[in-house]
């Protein structure tokens, strides 16, 4: 953390070699925005109609990231044109860009992985890993040619059941997955290597506990060539406390040698809906001692990130912080089923919320060092 250096040298000591020097990242999933303001969302900061990705710039995000499925005809958002507004407009705010491939037309999470139309009759695994690898390096280099080529790159979206067609409780293949994962990863190289900017490489997988199990069989399997990992991390679904997550963390740093980040999280900020859409985070997904208000929800965003950072950490993500309540229908009805934790509030026509600033928090960057570790980089 470059903050870091000064503070310590602004106090007489070195710099010791185990901490790290790359920035810490603030981020948010703002894959809803544009479909957002078609439907005539208005987003306010102190009262006053602001661009979203201004509002977030200007609360400390760093780091925007967005999904992209294949061929989602269903909806004209989360396509390949609808990226690269996103990625032209967290460029134009000087925000770095975490690009998450679904590998599907639909939602791909750590419950189902539906494979995409154009490869769904593909059963022979050489040739879905030549047709992965194809999608991949052909999306980023047609980004690249746009100027549009994001800083870091998922290969996958929640991927405990594997890639392209694997679902929760289902037998897991790991000859196929990694074959189709090392498919990907290969093909954000070699765009790379094309490119003045060399996307880093991220595996996601969703809740800490998962991680522990995962990647000692995917090392096993002989996936290679990622240097990051990311993580999900929302209460209700996970069997970690905010310390257990902090245990994985630190655990996969110094496991694997690459950097850590919470890459999807979120915490309500009321039970209140703003709409006929049950809100999926309701009193289920609280913990005690962070309440559903604004504060409690800042509170919890703080105490998470100290966490992070306590254990070698490298940034947190918060997911869809603007998919707020419009008359626009989703596949679960009309409105969002994410209003009440989004960081804008409904009872005041949106006008954003104190959790977002949880990424200009004075922070405690000493606890970033991390004893008889090198660098990974």
């Amino acid at each position: 953390m470059k903050r870091l250096g000064w503070l310590l040298m602004l106090c007489g000591l070195a710099l010791p070699q185990a901490v790290r020097a790359d920035p810490f990242y603030f981020g948010a999933d703002l894959s809803y925005v544009n479909e957002m303001e078609d439907c005539g969302a208005h987003y306010r900061d102190a009262g006053v109609v602001t661009d979203p990705f201004v509002i977030f710039k200007n609360h400390g995000t760093n780091l925007v990231r967005v999904r992209l499925w294949n061929d989602p005809t269903w909806t004209r958002y989360s396509n390949l044109a609808d990226v690269e507004k996103t990625i032209a407009r967290a460029r134009a705010q000087g925000m770095s860009v975490l690009l998450d491939f679904h590998y599907s037309d639909t939602w791909a999470d750590g419950d189902k992985q539906i494979a995409p139309k154009a490869w769904a009759n593909i059963t022979d695994t050489d040739a879905l890993s030549k047709a992965l690898y194809s999608y991949t390096f052909d999306t980023l280099r047609a980004l690249d040619a746009k100027g549009l080529a994001p800083e870091m790159v998922q290969v996958g979206n929640e991927i405990n059941p594997g890639l392209v067609g694997g679902a929760k409780g289902q037998p897991f293949d790991w000859k196929r997955n990694a074959a189709l994962i090392n498919a990907g990863i290969r093909a954000v190289h070699d765009a790379g290597a094309l490119s003045a900017i060399k996307p880093r490489i991220m595996l996601h997988i969703a809740q800490p506990e998962n991680a522990e199990w995962w990647f000692p069989q995917a090392q096993a399997a002989g996936v290679t060539g990622y240097d990051m990992i990311g993580l999900s991390y929302y209460p209700k679904w996970s069997s970690r406390t905010l310390a257990g997550l902090g245990h994985t963390i630190l655990m996969l740093r110094k496991t694997y040698g690459v950097d850590v980040m919470v890459v999807e999280t979120a915490y309500p900020w009321t039970l209140d809906n703003a709409d006929s859409s049950p809100d999926v985070l309701g009193a289920d997904a609280l913990l005690p001692g962070y309440p559903a208000t604004p504060e409690g929800q800042k509170r919890y965003l703080v105490d998470l990130t100290q966490t992070v950072i306590d254990h070698a950490g490298d940034g947190v993500v918060y997911w869809e912080p603007a998919w707020v309540s419009t008359d626009c229908k989703t596949p679960w009805g009309t409105g969002s089923t994410w209003d009440n934790a989004t960081f804008f509030d409904f009872h005041h026509g949106d006008d954003v919320l104190p959790g977002i600033d949880f990424m200009t928090y004075p922070y405690l960057p000493v606890s970033r060092l991390l004893p008889g570790a090198a660098p990974a980089r």
